[in-house]
């Protein structure tokens, strides 16, 4: 039950009206928002091809639109292949998204890091919310960066792991 709430939150924050031509009165997701969709799930397509996949699987007629029915099976899908993930499967993501951050040039996260990655986001992070992030996730030590260990504790307490 607590899993078809947080779809539900997540299909309701991308979803659109539906155009007159789908002839529903519900909302829709846009084909191009699924994996936006999935991530706000904290369950991302591992690649391109499991996109390709899914997005087939949900618009086999390429309308351009998905309803909720459809989404939900494969996010529910999704949500417990991602609670079933085993402590390896868990650490690779971990270091796959710690050499997003650190672009797989450095051994720690800097603020120098996160500014760029919230200017890819299109965020305005100011520079000293970035240092007081990096200050809590590393228990004081914000000139030092946080390191794979810390940033996997901040991802386990964030609730990102099960």
């Amino acid at each position: 039950m607590a899993q078809e709430t947080e779809i539900q939150s997540a299909y309701a924050l991308f979803s659109v009206p539906a155009p007159p031509e789908l002839d529903t009165k519900h909302a829709i997701l846009r084909v191009s928002d699924v994996r936006r969709c999935l991530i706000a799930l904290n369950t991302p397509p591992r690649s391109s091809s499991e996109l390709a996949e899914i997005t087939t699987t949900l618009d086999p007629e390429g309308v351009g639109y998905v309803e909720y029915e459809p989404f939900v099976a494969v996010a529910a899908l999704k949500l417990h292949q991602h609670a079933n993930q085993d402590e390896d499967e868990i650490r690779a993501e971990v270091e796959e998204a710690f050499r997003l951050f650190t672009r797989g040039e450095r051994e720690v996260i800097s603020v120098a890091d996160l500014k760029r990655v919230a200017g890819e986001l299109r965020e305005d992070v100011g520079e000293a919310v970035l240092r007081d992030m990096v200050k809590e996730a590393t228990g004081g030590k914000a000139d030092m960066g946080v390191t794979i260990e810390e940033f996997e504790g901040i991802m386990r307490r964030a609730g990102v792991f099960a």
